[in-house]
């Protein structure tokens, strides 16, 4: 029997409750998020939850039921991944840009102790997902890389010969797919915040990791240093 929609409000006040120490770190590929939650988590001694770090994890516990995009991606070998298919393609199809698996992040979130709090980062965490965990929407913020941002963050980690785009057959084909995708991804972002009411922080070059740090800090209501 499915709830009512008495019961499901009152499901979901009581997932707002639980979440209420959480704080999300969502946004575009190459914007700082990992670099950020790791710096706020220090200050503040909070718990950090990175949800890259899961993905092998969650990939292996989503059935086809729950991911059938997610499996389809893996059946798929490198260049169908990655270099045959448009970026627009890439975009449509990838599982965790259409929220699969997110209720597995949200599992493993209310099985940690709910001291200390808890910071979560990752482009997992879409806007249309997590707005309805929040208790207030100062628990969230989405980094919204510029394009030449998201570029030179890549650049200062690229090592020739390293990474998945050097497991396909065009290597400079994938990494050309792949930016495009992001960069779509992340004008879908910025156009979903828009639309909840949700914080953003545009990134651009001119930033520095302080600065970054400071303009979160200030969306979370916490001292910038501590």
């Amino acid at each position: 029997m499915q709830p009512g929609p008495g019961e499901e409000e009152t499901d979901a006040a009581e997932l707002r409750a639980r979440l209420r120490h959480v704080r999300w770190i969502g946004g575009g590929s190459g914007g700082g998020k990992s670099t950020t939650a790791r710096r706020l988590a220090g200050r503040h001694g909070w718990r950090l939850y990175a949800t890259d770090d899961v993905m092998a994890e969650h990939a292996r516990r989503a059935t086809p039921e729950q991911a059938p995009l997610l499996h389809e991606f893996m059946a798929m070998d490198m260049d169908e991944r990655w270099v045959d298919r448009s970026p627009d393609v890439m975009l449509e199809t990838f599982h965790w840009f259409h929220g699969e698996g997110f209720g597995l992040i949200v599992e493993d979130l209310l099985r940690l102790p709910r001291e200390p709090d808890v910071v979560v980062e990752g482009f997992r965490l879409l806007p249309r997902l997590v707005k309805p965990l929040l208790a207030a929407p100062e628990q969230a913020v989405w980094l919204l890389p510029t394009p030449g941002f998201r570029q030179a963050a890549f650049q200062s980690r690229a090592v020739p010969g390293e990474g998945f785009v050097w497991r396909t057959g065009d290597p400079a084909t994938a990494a050309r797919n792949l930016a495009a995708r992001d960069e779509m991804f992340t004008r879908r972002l910025q156009e979903e915040t828009t639309r909840l009411h949700l914080h953003t922080v545009r990134v651009d070059t001119t930033m520095t990791e302080d600065d970054l740090a400071e303009r979160v800090s200030v969306v979370f209501r916490v001292r910038p240093s501590s």
